[in-house]
């Protein structure tokens, strides 16, 4: 789907898809382009549309780089912030001189947001920059929204592990939920720390054009703030991702404590049993001179001899705090 949008005075407007229209754009939205879409704009603007799968590369070289005096820069974005499972999906921004042109396979909602807020006036949309600008800044709002409730559902995630209560058999089954949890929302977190990486290296390729084409300071500033932003996203991603670390650590150690302790409890048992079977095997030989056998007392003697062995081994334990 194609969508171009014009300036009138202070908000952005959508037009026609028309030549005319889509040369006096100051932003064309490709969402899913078919063939033919592509085509047309590569004609208006004489420049080639990334397909998608040169946009899912990952080299520095494939996703920010000049030609025909435009710039193309690729990020990773996170859509679908607001529920259980953010999606990552590639998306070109390709700066020329008189438009901005979007080449994306998602629908992330931030650009919903920012088109919103343009059309209302409050972003200020008169140059291609300011509407990249524009639109980075909603993105990275939207992520920041995204670190705050991965901050929250960690702060959960400790508490249930720390202060797990239960018998063997909950305790358990409540390790095996909270392991598929922190496999979750550490996976997110990485989905998020790649995304950050990319906006900044997106940033720093932003500021250099920003000042070879002379930009206005305010909006050169406006991408050092957000650059700023995005670092202190990623420190926090990092310290995320270092929690969760710690959190997993953690998890798999009670884990094998709670293993060790049934482990230790095969091996006390088998302790306590092996001097009555050392008893039982020396009165279950059939040797003939043995004199316990023409004994009248001999059996519960045997039996007394069993459970003494038994519970001698069971008292010292006991006391040494083995149980």
């Amino acid at each position: 789907m194609l969508t171009i949008y014009a300036v009138e005075g202070q908000t952005l407007v959508r037009r026609g898809g028309d030549d005319q229209e889509a040369g006096a754009a100051v932003w064309i939205d490709l969402v899913n382009p078919s063939g033919e879409e592509e085509r047309a704009i590569e004609k208006l603007v004489g420049l080639q549309v990334p397909t998608r799968e040169e946009m899912s590369e990952i080299e520095v070289s494939s996703r920010l780089y000049q030609e025909k005096g435009a710039h193309f820069m690729t990020a990773t974005i996170l859509y679908h912030v607001d529920l259980p499972d953010p999606q990552a999906t590639a998306i070109t921004f390709i700066l020329a001189e008189k438009q901005l042109i979007t080449v994306r396979y998602a629908e992330p909602r931030s650009f919903q947001l920012f088109l919103t807020r343009a059309q209302k006036g409050d972003i200020g949309c008169s140059t291609p920059m300011a509407v990249l600008l524009g639109l980075l800044e909603t993105i990275i709002d939207r992520e920041a929204d995204l670190v705050e409730r991965l901050q929250s559902e960690t702060e959960k995630l400790a508490q249930l592990i720390f202060d797990i209560r239960g018998g063997s058999r909950t305790r358990s089954a409540r390790f095996d939920v909270i392991l598929r949890q922190i496999g979750r929302v550490g996976e997110i977190t990485s989905r998020l720390r790649e995304s950050l990486l990319s906006i900044g290296r997106l940033l720093t390729y932003l500021y250099q054009i920003a000042q070879q084409r002379s930009e206005p300071d305010a909006l050169r500033q406006r991408i050092r703030t957000e650059d700023k932003d995005v670092q202190s996203l990623s420190d926090h991603a990092s310290y995320l991702n270092a929690r969760i670390t710690f959190m997993l650590d953690a998890s798999l150690g009670m884990v094998s404590i709670e293993q060790n302790q049934i482990i230790k409890l095969f091996s006390v048992v088998a302790v306590i049993l092996l001097p009555p079977t050392l008893v039982a095997s020396i009165y279950g030989m059939n040797f003939h001179h043995m004199p316990e056998l023409d004994w009248a007392w001999g059996y519960p003697m045997a039996l007394a001899l069993m459970v003494l062995s038994a519970l001698l081994p069971y008292l010292y334990f006991r006391r040494k705090g083995w149980l």
